[in-house]
Protein backbone atom coordinates (compact mmCIF):
# COMPACT_ATOMS: atom_id res chain seq x y z
CA UNK A 1 0.00 0.00 0.00
CA UNK A 2 1.37 3.29 -1.40
CA UNK A 3 0.45 6.66 0.78
CA UNK A 4 -0.91 9.21 -1.45
CA UNK A 5 1.51 11.80 -2.91
CA UNK A 6 1.17 15.39 -0.93
CA UNK A 7 0.21 17.68 -3.56
CA UNK A 8 1.61 21.29 -4.37
CA UNK A 9 -1.61 23.30 -3.14
CA UNK A 10 -1.41 20.84 0.56
CA UNK A 11 2.33 22.32 0.99
CA UNK A 12 2.22 25.94 0.00
CA UNK A 13 -1.10 26.37 2.13
CA UNK A 14 0.35 24.84 5.06
CA UNK A 15 3.09 28.01 4.64
CA UNK A 16 6.02 26.91 6.91
CA UNK A 17 7.90 29.92 6.41
CA UNK A 18 5.43 31.95 8.05
CA UNK A 19 6.29 30.29 11.57
CA UNK A 20 9.30 32.85 11.56
CA UNK A 21 6.31 35.54 12.02
CA UNK A 22 5.13 33.93 15.54
CA UNK A 23 9.06 32.72 16.46
CA UNK A 24 9.78 35.22 18.44
CA UNK A 25 7.53 35.09 21.10
CA UNK A 26 8.79 31.12 21.73
CA UNK A 27 12.48 33.01 21.86
CA UNK A 28 11.11 35.16 24.09
CA UNK A 29 9.62 32.73 26.95
CA UNK A 30 12.73 30.48 26.56
CA UNK A 31 14.80 33.73 27.31
CA UNK A 32 13.45 34.25 30.58
CA UNK A 33 13.06 30.72 31.68
CA UNK A 34 15.42 30.13 34.65
CA UNK A 35 16.61 26.79 34.22
CA UNK A 36 15.68 25.27 30.72
CA UNK A 37 15.36 21.25 29.72
CA UNK A 38 16.98 21.13 26.72
CA UNK A 39 15.20 18.03 25.16
CA UNK A 40 11.71 20.04 26.10
CA UNK A 41 13.32 23.39 24.45
CA UNK A 42 13.61 21.41 21.37
CA UNK A 43 10.26 19.16 20.83
CA UNK A 44 7.87 22.44 21.77
CA UNK A 45 9.75 24.38 19.25
CA UNK A 46 9.02 21.49 16.59
CA UNK A 47 5.49 21.30 17.61
CA UNK A 48 4.64 24.82 17.44
CA UNK A 49 6.56 25.97 14.26
CA UNK A 50 6.43 22.79 12.26
CA UNK A 51 2.84 21.17 13.40
CA UNK A 52 0.46 23.72 15.14
CA UNK A 53 0.93 26.85 13.46
CA UNK A 54 1.34 25.38 9.61
CA UNK A 55 -1.76 23.67 10.50
CA UNK A 56 -3.71 26.44 11.90
CA UNK A 57 -2.21 28.06 8.33
CA UNK A 58 -3.84 25.08 6.35
CA UNK A 59 -6.98 25.11 7.77
CA UNK A 60 -7.61 28.69 7.87
CA UNK A 61 -7.17 28.32 3.84
CA UNK A 62 -9.21 25.67 3.57
CA UNK A 63 -12.02 27.72 5.28
CA UNK A 64 -11.17 30.83 3.04
CA UNK A 65 -10.62 29.65 -0.23
CA UNK A 66 -8.61 32.61 -1.09
CA UNK A 67 -7.75 33.85 -4.59
CA UNK A 68 -6.04 36.60 -3.82
CA UNK A 69 -2.63 37.21 -1.83
CA UNK A 70 -2.67 36.08 1.55
CA UNK A 71 0.18 35.88 4.47
CA UNK A 72 3.64 34.74 2.71
CA UNK A 73 2.14 33.63 -0.53
CA UNK A 74 1.17 35.93 -3.47
CA UNK A 75 -0.53 33.96 -6.01
CA UNK A 76 -2.28 31.32 -3.43
CA UNK A 77 -3.23 27.76 -4.99
CA UNK A 78 -6.67 26.40 -4.33
CA UNK A 79 -6.79 24.04 -1.35
CA UNK A 80 -8.25 20.44 -1.77
CA UNK A 81 -9.65 18.39 0.65
CA UNK A 82 -6.15 16.87 1.15
CA UNK A 83 -5.43 19.85 3.48
CA UNK A 84 -7.82 19.54 5.34
CA UNK A 85 -6.78 16.01 6.25
CA UNK A 86 -3.17 16.64 6.58
CA UNK A 87 -4.17 19.59 9.05
CA UNK A 88 -6.24 17.37 11.61
CA UNK A 89 -3.53 14.73 11.04
CA UNK A 90 -0.43 17.43 12.31
CA UNK A 91 -2.82 18.72 15.18
CA UNK A 92 -3.15 15.26 16.18
CA UNK A 93 0.45 14.68 16.41
CA UNK A 94 0.97 17.86 17.96
CA UNK A 95 -1.09 17.32 20.86
CA UNK A 96 0.43 13.56 21.33
CA UNK A 97 3.87 14.96 21.02
CA UNK A 98 2.54 17.21 23.49
CA UNK A 99 2.60 15.10 26.39
CA UNK A 100 5.82 13.72 26.29
CA UNK A 101 6.38 17.61 27.25
CA UNK A 102 3.91 17.38 30.19
CA UNK A 103 0.04 16.70 29.87
CA UNK A 104 -0.63 20.93 30.84
CA UNK A 105 1.27 21.50 27.81
CA UNK A 106 -0.58 19.01 25.70
CA UNK A 107 -3.58 20.48 27.14
CA UNK A 108 -2.32 23.58 26.43
CA UNK A 109 -2.08 23.05 22.86
CA UNK A 110 -5.21 21.66 22.35
CA UNK A 111 -6.86 24.74 23.52
CA UNK A 112 -4.85 26.45 21.13
CA UNK A 113 -6.00 24.18 18.05
CA UNK A 114 -9.12 24.66 19.07
CA UNK A 115 -9.26 28.30 19.11
CA UNK A 116 -6.92 28.79 15.94
CA UNK A 117 -10.55 26.42 14.39
CA UNK A 118 -12.72 28.84 16.13
CA UNK A 119 -11.23 31.56 14.25
CA UNK A 120 -11.43 30.52 10.92
CA UNK A 121 -14.71 27.93 10.91
CA UNK A 122 -17.39 29.15 9.13
CA UNK A 123 -19.54 27.80 11.94
CA UNK A 124 -18.22 30.27 14.63
CA UNK A 125 -15.84 32.52 12.15
CA UNK A 126 -14.27 34.52 14.95
CA UNK A 127 -12.04 36.07 12.53
CA UNK A 128 -14.91 38.55 10.88
CA UNK A 129 -15.50 40.30 14.01
CA UNK A 130 -12.68 42.98 14.26
CA UNK A 131 -12.21 43.41 17.89
CA UNK A 132 -13.12 39.98 19.28
CA UNK A 133 -10.51 38.38 16.10
CA UNK A 134 -7.61 40.95 17.04
CA UNK A 135 -7.82 40.25 20.55
CA UNK A 136 -8.46 36.75 20.09
CA UNK A 137 -5.30 36.56 17.93
CA UNK A 138 -2.98 38.98 19.69
CA UNK A 139 -3.76 37.09 23.77
CA UNK A 140 -2.93 32.99 22.11
CA UNK A 141 -0.59 34.24 19.97
CA UNK A 142 1.37 36.23 22.20
CA UNK A 143 0.27 35.88 26.16
CA UNK A 144 -0.73 32.44 25.82
CA UNK A 145 1.77 31.25 23.72
CA UNK A 146 4.54 33.06 25.94
CA UNK A 147 3.00 30.70 28.75
CA UNK A 148 2.70 27.51 26.84
CA UNK A 149 6.36 27.84 26.09
CA UNK A 150 7.76 29.21 29.10
CA UNK A 151 6.15 26.28 31.29
CA UNK A 152 7.03 23.41 28.41
CA UNK A 153 10.58 24.48 28.50
CA UNK A 154 11.45 24.72 32.23
CA UNK A 155 13.23 21.88 34.59
CA UNK A 156 11.00 21.64 36.82
CA UNK A 157 7.49 21.80 36.55
CA UNK A 158 5.12 24.69 36.42
CA UNK A 159 1.85 26.92 35.87
CA UNK A 160 3.37 30.16 36.71
CA UNK A 161 4.84 32.57 34.08
CA UNK A 162 5.91 36.32 34.25
CA UNK A 163 2.63 38.26 33.91
CA UNK A 164 4.41 41.50 32.88
CA UNK A 165 6.38 39.43 30.25
CA UNK A 166 3.18 37.92 28.78
CA UNK A 167 1.64 41.32 28.55
CA UNK A 168 4.38 42.54 26.60
CA UNK A 169 4.26 39.44 24.17
CA UNK A 170 0.76 39.72 23.80
CA UNK A 171 1.30 43.51 22.91
CA UNK A 172 4.15 42.93 20.53
CA UNK A 173 1.84 40.81 18.32
CA UNK A 174 -0.64 43.11 18.44
CA UNK A 175 1.33 45.83 17.53
CA UNK A 176 1.89 44.09 14.19
CA UNK A 177 -1.54 41.73 13.64
CA UNK A 178 -2.99 44.62 11.73
CA UNK A 179 -0.23 45.38 9.71
CA UNK A 180 -0.55 41.94 8.27
CA UNK A 181 -4.34 42.30 7.29
CA UNK A 182 -3.73 46.31 5.27
CA UNK A 183 -3.66 45.05 2.19
CA UNK A 184 -6.32 42.35 2.40
CA UNK A 185 -9.39 45.25 3.04
CA UNK A 186 -11.31 44.26 -0.31
CA UNK A 187 -11.09 40.36 -0.20
CA UNK A 188 -11.64 40.16 3.10
CA UNK A 189 -15.35 42.80 3.03
CA UNK A 190 -16.12 40.40 0.00
CA UNK A 191 -15.37 37.11 2.25
CA UNK A 192 -17.61 38.51 4.74
CA UNK A 193 -14.53 39.71 7.18
CA UNK A 194 -14.48 43.29 8.76
CA UNK A 195 -10.41 43.28 10.55
CA UNK A 196 -9.14 45.47 12.79
CA UNK A 197 -7.13 47.18 10.03
CA UNK A 198 -10.18 48.13 7.65
CA UNK A 199 -12.21 49.40 11.03
CA UNK A 200 -9.10 51.66 11.20
CA UNK A 201 -8.59 52.79 7.94
CA UNK A 202 -5.21 52.80 5.92
CA UNK A 203 -3.75 55.73 8.14
CA UNK A 204 -5.37 54.58 11.08
CA UNK A 205 -3.85 51.42 11.03
CA UNK A 206 0.13 52.85 11.28
CA UNK A 207 -1.23 55.17 14.35
CA UNK A 208 -2.98 52.45 15.79
CA UNK A 209 0.37 49.94 15.64
CA UNK A 210 2.54 52.59 16.35
CA UNK A 211 0.37 53.21 19.55
CA UNK A 212 0.25 49.52 20.83
CA UNK A 213 3.81 48.82 19.68
CA UNK A 214 5.06 52.18 22.07
CA UNK A 215 3.28 50.65 24.63
CA UNK A 216 4.82 47.12 23.68
CA UNK A 217 7.90 48.68 24.24
CA UNK A 218 6.92 50.17 27.71
CA UNK A 219 5.90 47.37 29.26
CA UNK A 220 8.97 45.51 28.01
CA UNK A 221 10.89 48.35 29.54
CA UNK A 222 9.09 47.81 32.95
CA UNK A 223 9.54 43.99 32.85
CA UNK A 224 13.24 44.31 31.93
CA UNK A 225 14.19 46.69 34.61
CA UNK A 226 12.42 45.13 37.03
CA UNK A 227 14.00 41.96 36.49
CA UNK A 228 17.84 43.36 36.56
CA UNK A 229 18.08 42.66 32.74
CA UNK A 230 18.67 46.60 31.48
CA UNK A 231 21.24 45.00 28.83
CA UNK A 232 18.37 42.93 27.31
CA UNK A 233 16.23 46.30 26.93
CA UNK A 234 19.07 48.03 25.44
CA UNK A 235 19.72 45.30 23.19
CA UNK A 236 15.74 44.66 21.94
CA UNK A 237 16.02 48.41 21.30
CA UNK A 238 19.14 47.94 19.37
CA UNK A 239 17.56 45.32 17.44
CA UNK A 240 14.72 46.76 16.53
CA UNK A 241 15.64 50.05 14.67
CA UNK A 242 15.75 48.58 11.15
CA UNK A 243 12.01 47.73 11.55
CA UNK A 244 10.97 51.10 13.29
CA UNK A 245 12.46 52.69 10.15
CA UNK A 246 11.31 50.36 7.69
CA UNK A 247 7.78 51.46 9.52
CA UNK A 248 8.34 55.54 9.46
CA UNK A 249 8.92 55.01 5.25
CA UNK A 250 6.65 53.17 4.66
CA UNK A 251 3.92 54.97 6.64
CA UNK A 252 5.04 57.92 4.87
CA UNK A 253 4.46 56.60 1.82
CA UNK A 254 0.65 55.17 2.37
CA UNK A 255 -0.11 58.47 3.83
CA UNK A 256 0.54 60.30 0.21
CA UNK A 257 -0.60 57.43 -1.45
CA UNK A 258 -3.16 54.56 0.08
CA UNK A 259 -2.16 52.15 -3.08
CA UNK A 260 0.99 51.60 -1.14
CA UNK A 261 -0.46 49.45 1.23
CA UNK A 262 0.06 46.80 -0.47
CA UNK A 263 1.01 43.16 0.09
CA UNK A 264 4.69 43.65 -1.00
CA UNK A 265 5.21 46.58 1.44
CA UNK A 266 3.25 44.28 4.29
CA UNK A 267 5.42 41.04 3.71
CA UNK A 268 8.29 43.48 3.44
CA UNK A 269 7.20 45.40 6.94
CA UNK A 270 6.17 41.68 8.50
CA UNK A 271 9.42 40.19 7.77
CA UNK A 272 12.12 42.77 8.54
CA UNK A 273 10.20 43.13 12.03
CA UNK A 274 10.26 39.12 12.78
CA UNK A 275 14.07 39.25 11.78
CA UNK A 276 14.64 42.16 14.11
CA UNK A 277 12.31 40.65 17.38
CA UNK A 278 13.50 36.66 16.39
CA UNK A 279 17.68 38.37 16.66
CA UNK A 280 16.81 40.51 19.34
CA UNK A 281 15.30 37.78 21.74
CA UNK A 282 17.82 35.23 20.66
CA UNK A 283 20.59 37.23 21.03
CA UNK A 284 19.09 37.99 24.90
CA UNK A 285 18.40 34.22 25.12
CA UNK A 286 22.06 34.00 24.90
CA UNK A 287 23.30 36.81 27.01
CA UNK A 288 21.40 35.17 29.65
CA UNK A 289 21.73 31.47 29.67
CA UNK A 290 25.36 31.22 28.29
CA UNK A 291 26.81 35.23 28.87
CA UNK A 292 26.17 34.78 32.63
CA UNK A 293 27.30 31.37 33.38
CA UNK A 294 31.02 31.45 32.07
Amino acid sequence: MTLPAISASTIQLLRFHFSLLLMPVYWFALSQVPLTNPSSAVLVFIILHALVYPASNGYNSYMDKDSTSIGGIQQPLQPTRQLFRVTVLMDYCAVLLGFAVSYLFALGVLCYILVSKAYSYRGIRLKKYPVIGYLTVTFFQGAFTFGLVYMGCSAGETVWAPGVAMLAAALLIGGFYPLTQIYQHRADLKDGVKTISFLLGYRGTFIFCALIYGIALGTLGIYFFSTFQQSAFYLFVICMLPAALYFIIWAKKVWHDAAMADYSHAMRMNTIAALCTNIAFILIFILNHFEQNR
